[in-house]
């Protein structure tokens, strides 16, 4: 087996939901050991999102993989001790609790980074450690709306928030590039440092486009359901066999291969209602109803055909099943299994090929499957780890 990038990286994860599990599952990803902290019985809330994998929750299956469970009850001073005792050989800390309740436990970046100099501290929150935001309760369709995310996504007539968990994952991308860049950092410094990550500011970054678009008090993008706010044609189209072709257009050049290729009509490029972006924008009501007359004699596949010929942009809208058998990524031969409570499970690899390692690819864990063996590593004894357990701290 080649060496992965963080082989040797021993990462603590006091983790729930979606955000720093996301994050954490992809240090795994790239051969980090993560040691995720669960509650005793229950563990991760997520685990009892669904039953829609074979009895586990989807959610918690699609983040979860290529970790060690531990359970800790972290109100007891003797789970307490276990943390930190793992935290004298751990090299990242990744936390998403409620506000305040790490540094309640003595688990703030301010309290460990004497102790622990070489640590990487990550916080993610819902609106970062101070600011009067600081101590509000966050979840992912909150932050959609406060970030403004929900003001130009859906129709016209109502605001929709997105489909998957958008502002988690914002937040958990950023959560996991800067602690890479901080092992990067602490490879030349040789110290730690602590990472503050905002799911409001993580998502702000990914409203670049629509917020320069609304500078200074302009109009903001209208919502325009699955089309483009501002450039036409550039959305779903319906053919004649019920089917939904995307396509998008960026260009002059590209309007003109569509209008001589694809809708057969080549003086539709020089009509003074369509020949610029503006003006196909201006009337897209006048040149949807045509373009719906072409498609609507034509199958999918079809239209599909003559866009690929006049290279045009384009894509099925596909379902979730679709997805799952996509032929480009059984062709690109994405799919692995990974083990799981309930046996086999697909999953997708990581995105990004590397020429160098195999990405990790362990099972999902049970709760508290890894605690005897993690406790006997810390020099534990079975008595010890009894009575751990007998208190209900384990």
């Amino acid at each position: 087996m080649t060496t992965r990038p963080l082989d040797g990286i021993t990462v603590i994860s006091l983790e729930h939901a979606i955000a720093a599990p996301f994050c954490t599952r992809q240090l795994a990803d790239l051969g980090a050991r993560v040691i995720k902290i669960e509650r005793p019985g229950a563990g991760d809330f997520a685990r009892a999102y669904d039953q829609r994998v074979n009895g586990e929750a989807s959610h918690f299956v699609w983040v979860n993989r290529s970790k060690e469970s531990l359970t800790l009850d972290l109100k007891q001073p003797a789970a307490l001790q276990v943390l930190q005792q793992l935290l004298q050989d751990a090299d990242v800390l990744v936390q998403n609790l409620a506000p305040g309740a790490a540094a309640r436990m003595g688990l703030g970046y301010e309290q460990l980074k004497d102790r622990h100099p070489k640590l990487v501290v990550c916080d993610i929150s819902g609106y970062g450690d101070d600011g009067p935001y600081r101590d509000k309760k966050a979840y992912d369709l909150l932050i959609q709306s406060e970030a403004g995310f929900l003001s130009v996504t859906g129709t016209p007539e109502d605001p929709c928030k997105a489909g998957n968990s958008v502002a988690d994952i914002a937040a958990g991308m950023y959560a996991y590039t800067s602690v890479l860049a901080a092992l990067l950092q602490r490879g030349k410094t040789g110290r730690g440092g602590h990472i503050d990550v905002s799911m409001l500011e993580a998502l702000g970054e990914w409203m670049g486009y629509p917020m320069y678009y609304a500078f200074d008090g302009a109009t903001p993008p209208p919502r325009s359901a699955a089309a483009h706010a501002t450039i036409y044609p550039y959305g779903p189209f319906k053919a004649g066999d019920g089917g939904t072709v995307m396509l998008g257009l960026q260009n002059e050049r590209e309007w003109k291969l569509f209008c001589e290729h694809v809708l057969l009509a080549p003086e539709l490029a020089v009509d003074p209602r369509f020949d610029s972006n503006a003006r196909r924008n201006q009337h897209r009501d006048t040149l949807k109803a045509l373009i719906l007359d072409t498609f609507g004699a034509l199958s999918s596949a079809e239209v599909l055909a003559r866009l690929d010929q006049a290279q045009i942009a384009n894509a099925r809208m596909n379902d979730m099943a679709g997805l799952w058998a996509h032929p480009q990524l059984q062709a690109r031969e994405r799919w692995r299994q990974v083990g799981s409570p309930v046996g086999p499970i697909p999953a997708l690899l990581p995105p990004g090929r590397h020429s160098s390692f195999d990405y990790r690819m362990d099972p999902v864990p049970t709760v508290g499957q890894h605690t005897e063996a993690i406790l006997h590593s810390l020099g534990r004894s079975a008595a010890d780890i009894a009575a751990l357990r007998a208190q209900g701290a384990v």
